[in-house]
Order: structure tokens, then C-alpha cells, then sequence
């Protein structure tokens, strides 16, 4: 296979946490060798000339939906994996809350083959933690890990049965499985749509307070105490869970932290008149929580950052504001909002990409993430300042359901490889 060489590329190493101008030179899906500065491509390579623009390991997103089986109206494996590569994402770990859920190897393997038929991007689905996603009884955690699942959650469905809960650890800790779990206290999540407080009381919204993620997160943690198993926090979105997280890390305790890009860069306000596209599980907090959850991000106590794509037809969406389906897409848009904090200044672009690409590699044990000799050539290219006015009808999803639609926002992907082929071709880049 014919070598191909990245020339006056701006290297974004989440390794060595650097920004600096070099070449890559990638052969048989593999990346071959790093230069600095501006080193002269090798004999006979293929030469990429990335003009300047930042070249980064691919994004790895956890918690991606993908509607298949049972919803493929809403998304199938051929739209999220386009819409992947046209955000730079060349891993999506998917979730298992479809119709009916992927709880048995079979259901498994099914979504499997069809993204691998389907999809560009390398797949690695997530199975239900229990049977049916209902809380009461475990799945087969050992057969459904050889089936090829990479973790195990009931996603927004928390495990109320503290006894089953406590079983499924200890078993997932004896087969080395990764847990995912999602912080909210259920009896007092129920039914809220926004987070309590005066903007809830103003919009006349049922609201649930910040203290149910931080209820649910100490819970959780205790469990982790009595098990030792592995554990991720899908999304810790509070100022008041952060305490506890640090806390538990200093303990030695096997936990990681994630937190989905929306509540990264947008707060309760953003609702404004009820607006549905806004309405997020958990739902979007205050600007201090905003803050904090970034801050904490940036020092590294939040590992990974995430799109939690959650695909919802237009019918789910356009409805009274309590009643609407929750989520939004995010597979397009993860790199652009994420560059917001950059161009704020609050997280450089190093750091952006630990926590979008080297920190899930890490989780799930994968050798990509990185810019280094060996790691596999799943890469992307982009612009960090192009600036564009998002139009939502231009999204390569099968739903439209970002809060997004109609912002300025900064940041196109110019290019997409995965395994060194070249999957997505933006503008601005030539060969």
C-alpha cells in the first residue's frame, strides 16, 4: 500500500499535550512516523498538504444512539456513520437503548453486522446492564462481552435495586467489564424537564434540583466502595457532584467521568420560550454549573467529553415542552461546540483532544487516540476558525434535533481517515 504523508500539518498531541507544526506519515493503516517542523515527505509517499490546518487523532464518542433495531426512521448505521466521518468522530461507541434493547448476543451481533455493512467509521456497541433495560435482573454479562460488547449501562434507565445493582457490579468486576451509569436520583428526576430553580419557577417548568445527581453519584460511589468494579459516569453536569468524583479518585476507586458537549457550551437560559430542541437529559443547568463542569475538564477531573447523540423524529420534538422527547443529535457538531472553549480560552486544543479522543481510548482499552508510531491512522483534519451559521436541514443524520440550528459557530472538518483511508473530504484541503 501506498504510503501517505501529512506535510505542514499542525499536530495536536493529547499524549504530550503540544501544538506544534509538522508531518505524519501513515502506510497500511498504521501511523508510521512523526516529524517536526517542516521535514521533507519521504520518497515516494502520496503527499496530503494540510496548509497549516490542525491534524488530530480521530474522535472516539461514547454514548452514541443509533435507532437500529426499532427506530431506523430516526437513525440508521449509513446516516450516523456519515454524519461521524463529517465530524471528524472515527469510533462510535454506541448505546443499547434501541427497540428492544441490546441485551442478548444475538440483538448483538444483528447491530454488529449492520454496522459493519453500513458504516465508515469503526463501531463498538454497548449491551444493557439488565434484561430488557428494566432494572430487576443482570444480563449475561460474559457471553454478551465475547459477542464483542466493549461496556455495559442501562443508559438514562437507573437501577433503582440497590441489590441488583451491587450483583451486576461484582460480576462485571470479575470478567474485568466496564459499567457505564447515569447520575440521577429517579424518584426526584421524575417528571422534571429543567433544573429547579428561578428559571424553572419563571417558565412554570417541573424542575428537579442539582443535589439528585450528586444523591445518585454518592450512591454509586458506595457501591464502588463494597465491589471494585470498573465504573464510568456517562455525565456528571453539577458543580455539586465534582467534590464527590474528586473524592472518589483520590480513594483509588476504579471511576471515570464523562459529560456530554451541550452542557458544556449551553445553559438553562438557552431554553428561552420553551424551546424543545434545548430539552436534554439531564437537562441543561446554570451558568456556574456550566462553568465548573468545564474548569474540572480542563484539570482533568471529567475525562471524557462526549456528543450523547440522541436522535428524536420531528414529531417527538414538537410538542408542549414537558411532554417533548429528550436529546439532541450531536455526531456533526461535537468538534465545532467543543471549539468554543478553545476560542474562549478555556481549554487549548491538546487537552480538547484528551478528552475527545486519548481518555476513551484509555477507557476501552484501544490503541488509537494518540499521534504516535503504531497507533492506527484514524485521523482528522480541520479548520479551528472557519466560521459557519449552522443550518440543521444541512445535518447528515436522519434527525435534525440540535439545539444548534441557527448558531455561528467555528471549526469545519476539512478531512476524515480511518485505518488510513480517507473517509470524508471537506474543503479547503488539497492532494
Amino acid at each position: 500500500m501506498t504510503a501517505t504523508y501529512f506535510a505542514n500539518a499542525r499536530l495536536i498531541d493529547p499524549v504530550a499535550l503540544t501544538d506544534a507544526p509538522g508531518g505524519l506519515l501513515i502506510a497500511n493503516g498504521v501511523i508510521k512516523e512523526v516529524f517536526d517542523g517542516d521535514a521533507a515527505p519521504p520518497e515516494g509517499a502520496q503527499v496530503v498538504d494540510c496548509g497549516g490546518m490542525c491534524l488530530a487523532p480521530g474522535i472516539i464518542d461514547i454514548g452514541v444512539k443509533v435507532s437500529e433495531p426499532g427506530e431506523r426512521h430516526k437513525e440508521s448505521f449509513r446516516s450516523a456513520g456519515r454524519a461521524a466521518a463529517a465530524g471528524g468522530v472515527t469510533t462510535m461507541v454506541t448505546r443499547p437503548d434501541t427497540l428492544p434493547a441490546i441485551d442478548t448476543p444475538e440483538t448483538l451481533e444483528f447491530v454488529e453486522r449492520r454496522a459493519q455493512e453500513d458504516a465508515p467509521v469503526h463501531v463498538l456497541p454497548m449491551a444493557a446492564l439488565t434484561k430488557g433495560r428494566d432494572g430487576r435482573e443482570m444480563t449475561e454479562i460474559g457471553f454478551l462481552q465475547d459477542a464483542g460488547a466493549v461496556a455495559f449501562t442501562d443508559c438514562d434507565r437507573v437501577v433503582t435495586n440497590t441489590k441488583v445493582f451491587s450483583r451486576a457490579l461484582t460480576y462485571a468486576r470479575s470478567l474485568g467489564a466496564l459499567v457505564i451509569g447515569h447520575i440521577q436520583e429517579p424518584i426526584l428526576s421524575d417528571g422534571a424537564s429543567v433544573t429547579s430553580g428561578k428559571f424553572a419557577s419563571l417558565r412554570g417548568l417541573p424542575g428537579v434540583s442539582p443535589m439528585a445527581e450528586r444523591m445518585a453519584l454518592d450512591r454509586d460511589i458506595s457501591l464502588l466502595e463494597m465491589t471494585g468494579a470498573r465504573y464510568h459516569v456517562d455525565q456528571i453536569t453539577t458543580a455539586r457532584a465534582l467534590p464527590a468524583l474528586e473524592r472518589a479518585k483520590r480513594n483509588g476507586l476504579q471511576i471515570t467521568a464523562g459529560v456530554g458537549v451541550h452542557h458544556l457550551t449551553l445553559n438553562e437560559l438557552d431554553v428561552a420560550d420553551y424551546r424543545t430542541f434545548f430539552k436534554l437529559k439531564p437537562p441543561l443547568r446554570g451558568e456556574e454549573d456550566r462553568v465548573a463542569v468545564v474548569q474540572a475538564v480542563a484539570e482533568g477531573l471529567i475525562d471524557i467529553i462526549c456528543s450523547m447523540h440522541t436522535p428524536q423524529d420531528e414529531e417527538s420534538k414538537r410538542l408542549p415542552y414537558e411532554e417533548a422527547a429528550s436529546g439532541a443529535v450531536g455526531l456533526e457538531t461535537l468538534l465545532p461546540a467543543a471549539l468554543r472553549l478553545y476560542h474562549a480560552e478555556m481549554i487549548d486544543l491538546p487537552r480538547l483532544f484528551r478528552a475527545m479522543a486519548l481518555n476513551p481510548a484509555h477507557l476501552l482499552d484501544l490503541p488509537a487516540g494518540r499521534l504516535m508510531e503504531g497507533a492506527p491512522a484514524d485521523l482528522v483534519l480541520f479548520d479551528p476558525d472557519a466560521p459557519f451559521q449552522l443550518d440543521r436541514a444541512t445535518l447528515l443524520s436522519k434527525s435534525k434535533n440540535t439545539p444548534f440550528d441557527g448558531a455561528r459557530l467555528q471549526g469545519k472538518v476539512l478531512g476524515t481517515w480511518v485505518a488510513g483511508t480517507r473517509i470524508w473530504e471537506g474543503t479547503s484541503c488539497h492532494q
